[in-house]
């Protein structure tokens, strides 16, 4: 199961950072950007849900 929490955290930084590659197109409408600028915040807040859980996780285990 962590596995798949640590591939999903990769996917979303992947995804976030592709989502990146689509805003610095110069022939990006101003709509398009905002659309696919909420993509990108809505994936990152994904990954760093993942990452507060993982830390959380670790936290515990070390007390």
């Amino acid at each position: 199961m962590n596995e798949e929490k640590d591939i999903n955290f990769e996917n979303k930084i992947k995804s976030a950072k592709n989502i990146l590659d689509k805003l610095i197109d110069p022939e990006i409408t101003l709509q398009k950007s905002v659309n696919i600028y909420k993509d990108g915040m809505k994936e990152l807040e994904e990954a760093q849900k993942l990452l507060d859980d993982a830390k959380f996780k670790y936290e515990e285990y070390v007390k």
